[in-house]
């Protein structure tokens, strides 16, 4: 089984790490090639292209200009540990058994605007770079033109014939892979909370949702989507009369 997940604006570069196993990106020849292009730009620039904070610009522009390689545990952190948003929390990385952390390396796979996609395991340098920006290089429109070949095949090589992909990125970062391609099973989990006494999709809930679903399949090793279906962290279950399409099941609390 291959996990996707999307990253985090918000990073850790701080907290001590939990192992001193590490990897490197799959796609750092074409990271440094984005990056090359951000670094020309200046923190006004970024600040519009991003459409951030004249703060948050100047700090990216700064990461932009301390970009090195080759990446190494001293100037790299393992993307598992530094990416610290609400996927994360639910994730919970930092609290993973060793054991559990091989199961990730081998089937959770992050998605990412600046380096493709990330093994847990993989050093990253701070950046931010969504996969929405509008920004390319070599004359491309989008990072979704510069990536979704590339992700697609990488992803194709990876996964065994038949085997199940659960995608858990946001549409933002799941556009970036041609799941028809794949000619492997796909299924798109959705998590709905009662609200006013209606379903909904909230998005914080949602987002943490996703990261314990990660955390879940991991730590059982699952294979298959009735594995998936098994879910029931943090009150969620997965409801049958609520699933309209095998391919998104839906889990309710």
């Amino acid at each position: 089984m291959k996990i996707l997940v999307s990253p985090a604006k918000s990073l850790d570069y701080k907290s001590e790490l939990p192992t001193d196993v590490h990897s490197q990106p799959a796609f750092l020849k074409e990271a440094a090639k984005l990056n090359a292009s951000l670094k020309t730009k200046s923190p006004d620039e970024l600040q519009k292209l991003m459409h951030i904070s004249e703060k948050l610009a100047t700090l990216n522009w700064e990461r932009n200009q301390h970009f090195t390689t080759p990446f190494s545990p001293n100037n790299a952190r393992p993307a598992l540990f530094a990416f610290n948003g609400d996927v994360y929390s639910g994730l919970d990385a930092y609290s993973i058994s060793e054991n559990a952390l091989e199961v990730a390396q081998e089937n959770l796979r992050i998605l990412s605007g600046l380096y493709g996609i990330l093994k847990p395991l993989d050093l990253m340098q701070p950046y931010r770079l969504e996969m929405g920006t509008s920004f390319g290089v070599e004359g491309q429109k989008s990072l979704y033109v510069f990536w979704k070949e590339k992700l697609t095949a990488h992803l194709k090589e990876e996964l065994a014939p038949a085997e199940l992909v659960v995608n858990l990125a946001s549409k933002e970062y799941a556009y970036a892979i041609d799941f028809k391609t794949l000619d492997r099973p796909v299924i798109h989990p959705v998590f709905k909370d009662f609200k006013n006494g209606k379903l909904k999709i909230i998005s914080f809930f949602a987002k943490k949702a996703r990261g314990l679903m990660a955390r879940y399949l991991i730590e059982t090793n699952a294979k298959s989507i009735d594995d998936v279906l098994g879910f029931t962290a943090d009150g969620y279950y997965f409801s049958e009369a609520e699933t309209a399409d095998a391919t998104q099941p839906v889990f309710v609390r």
